[in-house]
């Protein structure tokens, strides 16, 4: 039997902490103190770079193994911000801002030189990072009233 693959997100009155069902996990996201939050987990901004980083380490690690080849650790980190479109040359966006992900590769063993730029590469094409780059559709309907949610 197949994992159910929706995840359902539930904020109650006067609090910004959601609680997450994904499948059979559950976890919190909640806000910074200074934004109205308590601090009690990621914001959602950290679980969007926590889902690329996953990502690509992952598909490094299967690539590696693949190919037998000496990646002992595999670390990702991230950052986004806002930048403004006059700092960015291959920007094709018209407002003058726009979303930037910073990721860092940090790749340990004893790697060839073309090993490593092979695996930078790579990176670039995990699954998460293909669906970012390519931009997403997302199509929104209220749920009436008393309803539950479609099966």
């Amino acid at each position: 039997m197949a994992a159910n693959k929706d995840v359902v997100v539930r904020v109650a009155q006067g609090a910004l902490l959601a609680d997450v069902q994904a499948g059979r996990h559950t976890f919190r996201v909640d806000e910074p103190i200074e934004v109205g939050g308590q601090d009690t987990g990621p914001t959602p901004y950290d679980l969007l770079l926590s889902a690329l980083g996953a990502c690509t380490a992952i598909t490094l690690r299967l690539y590696a193994d693949q190919k037998k080849w000496p990646l002992e650790l595999v670390e990702v980190r991230l950052r986004h911000q806002r930048v403004h479109r006059d700092d960015c040359v291959q920007c094709k966006m018209a407002s003058a801002m726009l979303e930037e992900v910073q990721k860092e590769l940090r790749l340990i063993g004893p790697l060839t030189p073309e090993q490593r730029q092979r695996l930078e590469a790579v990176s670039q094409k995990c699954p998460m990072q293909k669906t970012l780059a390519a931009g997403i559709r997302i199509v929104s309907r209220l749920v009436p009233e008393g309803a539950e949610f479609a099966a």
